[in-house]
């Protein structure tokens, strides 16, 4: 170890003796200034603040300080060992190296011992930025970028090994400099090679640099990445002693394959093996545990025991999703699977690929007298599919149901006995389902979903139509990610004048009836209320004589009149209640939107009134605003003029409710009722509206998950990060600049200057 510590001195002071060391030392914080500092000012002013560690430092989107660098720390490592071994050879030192009694691997081990130093030095560069968030971020992550900084100093160390390897192969420094810059390129390509065969995949995935760094950078720290950077290293330090040795002895060309041969394969052996999902560690070093699946899905997991889940996806080369899916995309999809095979490694993946029908085209084409078969090729030959590898259309029905899935990309989960399908979602800013969609799909698998029924009874809002006033979007929209069906519930219809309604169900809902329930089907719904069902009823203006018969029973009323709320860019008719502290009462998740005071949009709403004595216990889920909307008693006109405030005809000032929720115990168990003096809020036109800041579709999802007991959705929420806030100010910021931009690079640049003055002196 001494003789190790001897020559990585000796090597250290050849390199800070030679200007290169300090001139990459230099430009690295120069450039990183240039990508840091400019983010100052817009972050004294208040600008950007929210999780400020992640995105000041490393994350990819927002260009973080660290992130930004990775794409240059390649450029300096082959500058820096071009000439480590390539020096000894071509001065002919490397002869006196053989004949010494020093062994070629100490040499080795302490020139490599030397470039970890070295890259210490570049690691106390780039921690220069890191103080700026330490002292003016409270909260600062500390852990995150710990992990984020040990990524970058392993992909160093696995760079500067990379590079002395190379270094021994030439006499010449600028051909080992380029040939370090070709193998360093070829490591961050060969991921890409062979996507399209399984174990190939696997293997050149084990051997890719950029996928590993960029997790860990994300603050995931794992022993699959740190005993990637190791073994790479130890590969390429082997074969620099290998190359070494062989130089001293004659051995075969044979010999010398299978001794290069044999320390490639161990390696490879070592990283494939430790990237088996059961051989990983995990450590989420974020403060919200932004890399790992939240504790409702883990507890999912859980409960599923040691039986394993099937997941098998089924991608159809027709249609526009295949482009997500393709085989080459594999090792992404793969990835999006690991937080979920962390807790659960016995998650069995399959992909079936498959041609068919899509909906619509088929129609099309027989109008165009353009057979399924000439589109079959069509498409085949643009998209360059081999259909030998697909499924026909026969096989595939043969093999699974999917009529109804819109031939997307669609996946079916098995668990036991039980299948459920995982969809993805167009048109939507990210393809694939998220943890909240997952984490109720696998939850179906062991647990009865809960239904929610719709009353079709009086031409009510329908959950199968597309019109504006439809519920479609909210109940049974499989491209929507928000859709219930994509929740975990199952939804049905039922006629209560012709029909029965189902026992065991999570809610019966009535929207909107334009006429009145027949006696028989009050009948019925009252005996359902009295048996301890829950329920929704929703009415609109100018519905209170068949709503209110209704509610009767429940010490509820819809006031007559119609709701107005004074706005410049809308309708006065178009009513913006606040959630009520009832809300958050009844989903605790809704919280944040309540202090924020976010709106739910109504279209034309009613007033209600309860009974505080009543049957049930009652508390307001939405308010009006009591100084900007009032009661206006009598016809609302809507033209050009602005509806004014009349006492004289009734009108009534204050806060009204306008959506309630009602409980009580029966029949061993709370019966929870929600009514609301709008239909509109739930339906497709106000859960697509994006013109102001409405909570409609969170609000309808904490509706039907205190209906569901908190079974369905999901919650998949984190704590809000901390690190919100900065301490920098205008002055700081200028104090940083000059410290930043002139300062430390003089101090940098004058050290350099006195070691090598002192150097040539000497």
């Amino acid at each position: 170890m001494k003789k190790i510590i001897q020559i990585a001195r000796l090597e250290l002071s050849l390199l800070f003796y030679s200007p290169i060391a300090w001139l990459m030392l230099l430009i690295l914080f120069i450039q990183m200034t240039m990508d840091f500092t400019p983010k100052l000012p817009e972050l004294a002013r208040g600008q950007t603040l929210n999780a400020l560690t992640d995105k000041l430092f490393v994350n990819i989107e927002y260009a973080g300080v660290l992130s930004a660098v990775l794409d240059k720390l390649y450029l300096y490592i082959p500058l820096i060992t071009m000439g480590i071994i390539s020096r000894e050879t071509s001065s002919g030192s490397i002869k006196l190296l053989y004949s010494s009694p020093v062994k070629l691997s100490h040499v080795v081990y302490g020139k490599f011992l030397s470039m970890m130093l070295y890259n210490l030095m570049i690691m106390a560069v780039i921690c220069l930025f890191v103080v700026i968030g330490a002292i003016y971020i409270p909260h600062f992550d500390y852990p995150h970028i710990l992990v984020a900084l040990l990524a970058i100093y392993l992909m160093l160390n696995t760079f500067a090994a990379i590079g002395i390897f190379v270094s021994s192969l030439t006499t010449y420094q600028a051909v080992a400099a380029i040939s370090t810059f070709v193998v360093l390129a070829f490591m961050n390509y060969i991921g890409r090679v062979g996507q399209g065969i399984d174990f190939i995949r696997d293997l050149t995935h084990s051997l890719s640099m950029p996928d590993r760094t960029a997790r860990m950078m994300s603050g995931l720290l794992n022993s699959r990445d740190v005993i990637y950077y190791l073994v790479i290293s130890g590969i390429f330090l082997a074969l620099t002693i290998t190359k070494l040795e062989l130089e001293r002895v004659s051995k075969t060309v044979l010999q010398q394959v299978m001794k290069y041969g044999l320390i490639v394969l161990v390696g490879l052996t070592i990283t494939y093996i430790s990237s088996r999902q059961q051989m990983i560690g995990y450590y989420d070093a974020t403060a919200t545990q932004q890399n790992t699946i939240s504790k409702n899905t883990q507890e999912i997991l859980k409960n599923m025991g040691d039986e394993s889940v099937e997941m098998t996806e089924y991608v159809n080369g027709l249609e526009d999703s295949y482009n997500q899916a393709t085989p080459n995309k594999r090792i992404a999809d793969i990835a999006r699977w690991e937080p979920y095979l962390r807790f659960k490694p016995n998650i069995q993946m399959k992909w079936v690929y498959y041609y068919d029908s899509i909906p619509g085209i088929t129609e099309q084409l027989k109008q165009q007298n353009f057979t399924f078969n000439h589109y079959v090729m069509f498409m085949s030959n643009l998209m360059k599919l081999d259909l030998r590898k697909f499924l026909t259309p026969a096989e595939i029905k043969q093999k699974i149901n999917l009529k109804g899935e819109n031939a997307r990309v669609v996946m079916q989960l098995k668990y036991k006995d039980r299948t459920t399908f995982l969809r993805t979602f167009s048109p939507d800013s990210y393809f694939w389902p998220k943890e909240a969609e997952t984490g109720a799909a696998l939850k179906r698998l062991i647990v009865k979903a809960p239904k929610v029924v719709f009353a079709t009874d009086g031409y009510q809002r329908s959950m199968d139509k597309i019109g504006d006033r439809d519920y479609k979007t909210l109940a049974n929209t499989k491209l929507s990610r928000g859709s219930m069906v994509n929740q975990g519930f199952d939804v049905d219809s039922v006629s209560l004048e012709n029909g029965e309604i189902p026992e065991g169900i999570a809610a019966l809902v009535i929207a909107d009836p334009k006429v009145a329930f027949s006696l028989r089907a009050v009948a019925k719904l009252q005996k359902y209320i009295d048996q301890g069902g829950n329920l929704m009823v929703a009415g609109e203006i100018g519905k209170q004589g068949i709503i209110n018969p209704l509610l009767e029973s429940l010490g509820v009323k819809m006031l007559d009149g119609t709701l107005v709320q004074q706005s410049k860019d809308y309708s006065n008719d178009l009513l913006m209640p606040n959630l009520a502290a009832g809300s958050v009462a009844m989903i605790p998740e809704l919280q944040p939107y309540y202090l924020k005071k976010w709106i739910v949009s109504m279209p034309g709403a009613s007033a209600l009134s309860y009974d505080s004595n009543g049957p049930f216990t009652t508390h307001p889920l939405l308010m009006t605003n009591p100084e900007s909307s009032w009661l206006k008693k009598g016809k609302l006109v809507l033209d050009s003029a602005t509806a004014v405030f009349d006492v004289k005809a009734g009108d009534q000032k204050g806060s009204f409710p306008v959506a309630l929720m009602l409980s009580r115990n029966r029949n061993n168990k709370e019966q929870r009722i929600m009514v609301s003096g709008d239909a509109d809020f739930l339906s497709n036109a106000e859960l697509a509206r994006v013109n102001m800041t409405t909570v409609n579709g969170g609000f309808a999802q904490g509706i039907f998950k205190w209906f569901a007991y908190g079974e369905f959705p999901i919650d998949t929420s984190r704590p809000e990060p901390k690190d919100n806030a900065t301490t920098l100010t205008r002055t700081s910021v200028k104090a940083l600049q000059i410290i930043y931009y002139g300062v430390i690079p003089s101090i940098i640049f004058l050290m350099g200057m006195v070691i090598l003055i002192r150097r040539k002196g000497k």
